[in-house]
């Protein structure tokens, strides 16, 4: 039998390792160690995705489900005083629970230029010697318009006794009855603009700032060309401005996708949440593709036009159904969200992550590493 050796003395430091691998952690060592671990970013992603669940859902319930007329632009030509005009005009408003902005116009003519302008939403042509009203609604201003309208004249005509003829002088194309093929592609372009942007920063994270807005540009163009070729070629849904409609989307498409850029320069990972609640939460809504804006809670009628997706339904629609009335402004909203997204991150490209020269999710980790490599040298 072997004699034992003697046990050798612990090191000063065996023995604190042996006491920490022994001891409960304290509450804020645990904290520490949550905070560095995966679970904590998870964490927060279940409750922002639970709460943007409900905004999701409350958002366009807010705005689509019950659209209520505020202020509808409505255009009178003939005796607007006679007895069974006011007594129109005053059952609608009544039946409506809203006011009509009533415009009074010489000429039928001049009334429909400017439904062509998208001025007025409707026409009340009321005849002299003529106890008949006929109302021309405008399917193509606005769907959900003119169904309100169309719908109340009969109940407004049987209270008040006055006859009325109910026509549509700007009908909806017949591949898309309820007007609203323009809204989706809309909001595919919008989607697929930031969803693009997303992908670059995770797959092309290496792109130099140049390089990202070019590719932006790049599937810009070529999204927004297959958006409108299917639903023009391939469905026959729409009947569009071919040319037209492509660069509108192309413009919604980049402007989207370098709004999200933006933000994540400004914001880094959580990029996503001021991006999703400006485009979807509060753009989409209030774009006026689903419901015109005439029915909307009067403030998202008045914001939605000054953001992208509201300025990209109203220079859609107005290219696909009054073709040589389109106007600037919509153009304009969506050229300077483009112009400033882009600014701010080519201004503060170096805070962006990614870029193949830097970015302030590499520096550090080259500078990590040089200085590993430094001390291992």
């Amino acid at each position: 039998m072997e004699p034992q050796q003697p046990q050798q003395p612990q090191s000063p430091h065996e023995a604190n390792q042996h006491g920490a691998h022994g001891r409960v952690p304290t509450l804020g060592e645990r904290w520490t160690s949550f905070k560095e671990s995966p679970f904590l970013p998870a964490l927060v992603l279940v409750f922002i995705l639970a709460a943007a669940a409900g905004l999701f859902a409350g958002s366009y319930t807010y705005s689509m489900a019950k659209p209520t007329p505020h202020h509808v632009p409505v255009a009178v030509v003939g005796d607007q005083g006679s007895e069974q005009g006011k007594a129109f005009l005053g059952g609608m408003e009544k039946a409506l629970n809203a006011s009509l902005e009533v415009k009074e116009y010489a000429t039928f003519d001049e009334a429909r230029r400017d439904v062509d302008e998208q001025r007025v939403f409707a026409i009340v042509d009321v005849r002299r010697g003529d106890d008949r009203v006929t109302l021309n609604v405008s399917g193509a201003s606005g769907a959900s318009v003119a169904q309100v309208l169309a719908e109340a004249a009969p109940k407004v005509a049987e209270a008040t006794g006055v006859p009325v003829t109910v026509t549509d002088i700007k009908p909806l194309q017949e591949g898309d009855p309820r007007g609203l093929a323009i809204f989706y592609i809309s909001l595919a372009a919008v989607i697929i603009g930031f969803v693009g942007a997303i992908q670059l920063s995770v797959h092309a994270r290496g792109l130099n700032p140049a390089e990202r807005i070019g590719f932006t540009v790049l599937y810009a163009l070529l999204g927004a060309f297959v958006i409108a070729a299917v639903v023009d070629w391939w469905l026959g849904a729409l009947d569009l401005p071919f040319v037209e409609s492509w660069l509108i989307l192309a413009l919604t498409m980049f402007a989207s996708g370098m709004v999200f850029t933006m933000f994540n320069t400004l914001f880094g990972r959580w990029a996503m949440l001021p991006t999703w609640g400006l485009m979807v939460l509060l753009g989409n809504p209030s774009s006026g593709g689903a419901v015109s804006w005439p029915l909307l809670p009067s403030v998202l009628g008045h914001i939605g036009q000054w953001l992208p997706p509201g300025a990209s339904v109203n220079a859609q629609h107005t290219a696909v159904y009054f073709g040589g009335h389109q106007h600037a402004f919509p153009f304009l909203v969506l050229a300077g969200w483009a112009l400033l997204a882009s600014a701010i991150f080519w201004v503060w490209r170096h805070r962006h992550p990614g870029g193949r020269n830097g970015g302030r999710a590499h520096t550090p980790a080259h500078a990590a590493g040089a200085g590993a490599g430094a001390t291992m040298a």
